[in-house]
């Protein structure tokens, strides 16, 4: 799927209950991350630190919505196994998890290993992450080999990105970039609405070239 992109509604069964995913979502931001497998090992740890960020989540006003194509009674059992090994869960498990046996919704949505999508024996769902905005769109994506294990502190550093930049339109966070640190004003903003813009102050960086593009500011 494309950035920006409207994620499509879909109704679909879950580990809560069924669901239907514009109601569900209302005006809340959306981590929806899909897993190759139940009952595997990286994913077992995945689904666990989100579980434990679950209150980090909703601080942003950020729901999370896990999404596999196993059935859901192994997600079920699943869940039971994720909260005996990542035992600092607090309460019950905190999100709901779509069952979706038959792979429609993972072929609609982009997340089936183009290789395999066609084999009912071996498709899995690729290890792809959407952050979608109250409006449905798809902000970000990220995709992960099955191999490799998402970094919770990544996902929610770029929710706060997207937000931030979503409240102030003229500015880009830098590589690296965490709450606090400076930010970038765009090209695109003249010097002259500067001091409206940010009365706290701008830092210029002299560059070799002589052109002034790199602008930072606290004031945010």
């Amino acid at each position: 799927m494309r950035l920006n992109s409207v994620i499509p509604n879909f109704k679909a069964q879950t580990t809560q209950g069924p669901i239907d995913f514009y109601k569900w979502q209302g005006n809340s931001w959306v981590v929806l991350f899909s897993h190759p497998a139940d009952f595997t090992p990286v994913c077992t740890t995945e689904l666990g630190r989100i579980a434990v960020h679950a209150p980090e989540f909703a601080k942003r006003n950020t729901k999370v919505l896990g999404l596999s194509c196993d059935k859901l009674q192994d997600h079920v059992d699943w869940v039971n196994d994720i909260k005996s090994y990542c035992q600092d869960i607090p309460g019950d498990f905190p999100y709901p998890i779509i069952s979706d046996p038959d792979r429609t919704l993972a072929v609609q949505l982009d997340m089936i290993d183009e290789e395999n999508r066609k084999n009912p024996d071996f498709a899995q769902t690729v290890r792809a992450l959407y952050v979608i905005s109250p409006d449905h769109r798809l902000r970000l994506a990220m995709i992960y080999p099955t191999s490799t294990g998402r970094n919770v502190d990544e996902i929610l550093r770029v929710i706060d990105s997207l937000q931030l930049v979503d409240r102030i339109p003229e500015v880009a966070t830098p590589a690296n970039w965490v709450p606090g640190d400076k930010v970038m004003i765009l090209p695109t903003v003249k010097d002259a609405d500067i001091p409206k813009l940010f009365p706290g102050g701008v830092d210029k960086v002299s560059m070799p070239s002589g052109k002034v593009y790199v602008r930072t500011t606290t004031d945010y």
